[in-house]
């Protein structure tokens, strides 16, 4: 059905109604070739009407869409997400955002090959505190989120996962970035729904906040990305509802000498 153009521009829908029911017809001239009034039902015009509306709002709505390609908008923040490994890889991956929308800048993961077997002489560590401050001072984040020790694990493991740890933490002291911890299992419930989500689930789940065109691999680098994730949804609902923030680490911190034992200034 073709109903002429003049229709929506002469009177507005609030005018038309009171001008039908006054006079008895449709206020508007018709076209040659449109059809008689009294063919066109009142529900197909209020259709268009709407299509219209509907069309307008999506027109002034394009200048003002933010995609994932242009740059970051004010309120967002990147976060480092680090997932610190014993004897696997040491995952990260960069993320930013404003927990509402969210892009990927970088993930990896770093599998250190000892030199010598059984020799613990610091090289592993030293691998992994460069890679740590070459992307702190290439992406310059905000926030560095960390993945906490799993309280599981046998004694040796621990003490290795602690060293890494450690290595991580004074890289982000060195360039004064600041440091939130998360649980392992706090991680799997804020991006997985639950808190004993396995390596797969959280790949997909990952993959899809980030609309990435592929799955992120290896494991830890999708572990690094989530925790990363896990700080931007925190922190957005911290603002939103004024929940208290987590702890913070290598934050150096100094205060005066208690009863004149220690210097005034020595970091505690």
């Amino acid at each position: 059905m073709q109903i002429n153009a003049l229709a929506f521009g002469k009177f507005s829908e609030s005018e038309f109604r009171p001008l039908r029911n006054r006079s008895g017809r449709f206020p508007f001239f018709w076209l040659p070739n449109a059809p008689p009034p009294g063919l066109v039902r009142p529900g197909a015009l209020t259709k268009l009407w709407r299509e219209r509306n509907v069309r307008r709002k999506i027109e002034a709505m394009k200048p003002a869409t933010t995609s994932r390609e242009t740059a970051p908008s004010k309120g967002w923040i990147r976060v480092l997400g680090v997932d610190p490994a014993a004897a696997g890889p040491t995952g990260y991956g960069i993320v930013e955002g404003d927990g509402r929308r969210c892009r990927m800048l970088r993930y990896g993961a770093l599998k250190v090959t000892s030199k010598k077997p059984g020799n613990d002489d610091g090289s592993a560590l030293q691998e992994v505190h460069g890679l740590l401050c070459g992307l702190i001072e290439e992406f310059a984040p905000d926030v560095m989120a960390v993945e906490d020790i799993f309280s599981a694990l046998n004694v040796r493991t621990a003490l290795r996962l602690a060293e890494v740890r450690g290595v991580v933490l004074l890289a982000a002291a060195q360039h004064s970035v600041e440091v939130h911890s998360y649980a392992p299992r706090k991680v799997k419930a804020t991006i997985a729904g639950h808190g004993h989500a396995d390596k797969r689930q959280m790949q997909i789940m990952v993959r899809a906040i980030l609309s990435m065109n592929s799955t992120p691999e290896p494991p830890d680098a999708a572990d690094a990305l989530a925790v990363a994730l896990c700080h931007l949804l925190m922190e957005q609902a911290r603002r939103r509802f004024g929940l208290p923030r987590e702890k913070e680490f290598a934050k150096p911190r100094c205060r005066a000498g208690v009863r004149g034992l220690g210097s005034p200034a020595s970091p505690i």
